[in-house]
């Protein structure tokens, strides 16, 4: 097979990774790319938005499947200009694409499909939205509609937090035309999930269930980024819980899609919270998470290839899907002042302790405990050949291992490796499992 993947970030360097060890792929090609990604795959020079232009590499280089990353290329509807020229591509089309692209459409799938969800009110004016805030007793979440990288959710302790994001949103165009409408919900207790479902329109296969870490701060402090970390599995979710959310939020989700005559086709994320024995649906992604993607590919044993393939031609209940029983953690890197303004072309060193060629000593230890290393580049360019910073999120360092705690141990004693000016991190990715476990001895 030639595989194309678009993107330049991190989950499209461990999708390429993958990818690249795959037996049934001779060529690899990403459209994008990043300094980690060069080294694995052939770059091309055309920007993920450039439809039309990767439509003609596609075609001219008899590329079997393209896949998709980013979620802008889905939502400007490259999946249905592949499709009317006849080229295999993993993702949903431009309509199906509105369960990312527009909270509000989500929300409406949600309720006609029957899901659990947070109740919840939209607006398109700013003074009515302020009113409603005004008149609530209860702790609220603000989303702008529109896709906003991540960043368009403020979770309000207060009033004042709120009526902050709406004008945020609606008045100062923080997130340009992604915040002209908003959502407000009720605020739901309990612990979010990230839950992946590879889907072909009719059948779906579940894909894992990770725990990402959205805002900045340790204890989920500061406002809310990309994703600071991420692990999996997520102790305590077992095969009983995975099919509850199978059979209660992915498979309705893609009846009611098929009825809309939108059938999806790709990966659905459900972001879910879980409280008790409750499952709510806080949201939909249609694309693999960013860093869930990084862990998740970390414990993928099965030929991605062939699994995506078989999504993409309709045959999801023959795509191969075996994930490790190992644990993986991953820990984002970011730029100093990330996710506001931050500084771009900042050297960054101590990467050759742990992907060079050359041997270490925590190389030599981590091979002895049986232990995988990677760093995932997601905001990384080559200036006179030397590796900078490119992005607010810069590297993703992740690590998988015989248990939650030493993967994570593990992570953070590579990331501590590695030095730019001004690099934050979290510092307790995984905290809510090993305080768990700690618990329950």
């Amino acid at each position: 097979m030639k595989v194309l993947v678009v993107g330049k970030g991190g989950r499209e360097h461990a999708l390429c990774w993958r990818l690249n060890q795959s037996p049934v792929v001779r060529s690899l090609y990403c459209a994008g790319g990043n300094p980690g990604i060069n080294q694995l795959a052939k770059p091309v020079d055309i920007l993920p938005s450039d439809i039309a232009g990767l439509v003609a590499f596609a075609r001219s280089n008899a590329v079997d499947l393209t896949v998709v990353g980013p979620e802008d290329p889905l939502a400007a509807g490259i999946a249905d200009e592949f499709d009317r020229h006849g080229l295999r591509i993993f993702g949903p089309s431009q309509a199906a694409t509105r369960l990312e692209a527009s909270k509000a459409f989500a929300k409406s799938v949600m309720r006609k499909a029957g899901l659990p969800t947070a109740g919840f009110e939209i607006f398109d004016d700013a003074g009515a939205a302020r009113r409603y805030i005004e008149s609530c007793k209860r702790p609220l979440v603000v989303k702008a509609d529109g896709l906003a990288l991540g960043k368009g959710v403020t979770v309000c302790d207060d009033t004042d937090t709120a009526l902050a994001a709406i004008a945020d949103a609606m008045e100062h165009q923080r997130f340009g035309a992604a915040g002209d409408r908003i959502v407000i919900e009720e605020r739901l207790a309990g612990e979010e999930l990230s839950f992946f479902a590879l889907c072909d329109g009719a059948n779906a296969i579940p894909l894992g269930c990770v725990q990402d870490h959205k805002a900045i701060y340790d204890g989920d402090r500061g406002p809310n980024t990309g994703g600071m970390g991420a692990y999996s599995p997520v102790p305590h979710y077992d095969q009983t819980f995975e099919t509850r959310v199978m059979e209660e939020v992915v498979r309705p989700t893609l009846s009611a899609m098929a009825a809309r005559g939108m059938p999806f086709k790709g990966v659905l994320f459900a972001g879910l919270m879980v409280d008790g024995d409750r499952i709510n649906v806080l949201e939909f992604n249609v694309r693999f998470g960013d860093p869930e993607c990084q862990a998740l590919m970390m414990r993928f044993e099965s030929d991605l290839a062939e699994a995506l393939l078989a999504v993409a031609e309709g045959r999801a209940r023959e795509a191969d899907i075996k994930l490790s029983a190992r644990s993986a953690a991953a820990v984002v890197l970011a730029s100093g002042g990330y996710p506001g303004d931050y500084n771009k072309g900042l050297p960054i060193t101590g990467l050759d302790q742990i992907d060079g060629a050359e041997p270490s000593d925590v190389k030599v230890q981590w091979a002895m405990n049986k232990i995988r290393v990677k760093v995932f580049h997601a905001g990384t360019a080559m200036r006179d050949g030397q590796l900078v910073t490119d992005g607010g999120r810069v590297l993703a360092v992740t690590a998988m291992a015989n248990s939650l705690d030493r993967a994570v141990a593990t992570a953070y004693q590579a990331a501590d490796l590695i030095h730019f000016e001004g690099k934050q991190m979290r510092r307790d990715i995984g905290r809510r499992a090993l305080e768990r476990k700690v618990s329950s001895r």
